[in-house]
């Protein structure tokens, strides 16, 4: 069955943004660039909150495409086409790959664990990825960790999460000291509720 990820970039101190809702800390180096295109790579569809979406139409504009590197140009070429389901009250139309959801995130979730396929279902967004956690619909989270305080901000875990037994996967230090960490649900957690 395929698989639910769940992965940010994440302040030491547990952010994805900060208090006014930066994220500049989180420039990657070509290293982790490069990690973020090979994972993109393992994604069949990506549900993201408005917000996200916004942010990542960065990648779908023919007049940034026009200064984008080799790099930015393999990531551009793999994100752009990715089935994308965003989740939001406020827009009416979205463009590309993308499409609006039609139910809630668990609705959304069952629908496409039921269609063939066997890559992953990611999914960005502390909002988003907060209701899939109260689900129990999230089977990884994976943190890209920036070695940055920044003192307040958008949690990476909900504040309210009931607890969540887990199993490292991965971890992998970056020579900029980014470190990369995946956690696996553990399947015999009694506070799974799947």
């Amino acid at each position: 069955m395929r698989r639910v990820t769940y992965s940010m970039n994440v302040s030491l101190d547990g952010y994805i943004a900060g208090p006014d809702g930066e994220f500049n800390w989180t420039e990657p180096e070509p290293e982790v660039f490069r990690f973020w295109i090979d994972e993109i790579r393992k994604v069949d569809v990506h549900l993201l909150g408005r917000r996200l979406y916004e942010t990542m139409l960065y990648w779908e504009d023919p007049e940034q495409e026009a200064s984008f590197d080799d790099a930015e140009r393999e990531w551009a070429a793999l994100w752009n086409p990715l089935p994308k389901v965003v989740f939001s009250t406020t827009l009416s139309a979205v463009q590309g790959s993308a499409r609006l959801a039609s139910g809630s995130v668990a609705e959304e979730i069952e629908r496409l664990k039921a269609e063939p396929g066997e890559g992953e279902i990611a999914i960005g967004g502390a909002t988003l990825a907060a209701q899939a956690a109260a689900a129990g619909l999230i089977d990884e989270y994976r943190a890209m960790v920036y070695p940055v305080l920044v003192g307040g901000g958008i949690p990476f875990f909900p504040r309210d999460e009931r607890r969540v037994d887990l199993e490292l996967v991965e971890t992998r230090t970056f020579a900029s000291k980014i470190v990369y960490l995946s956690y696996r649900v553990r399947q015999d957690s009694e506070t799974m509720s799947r």
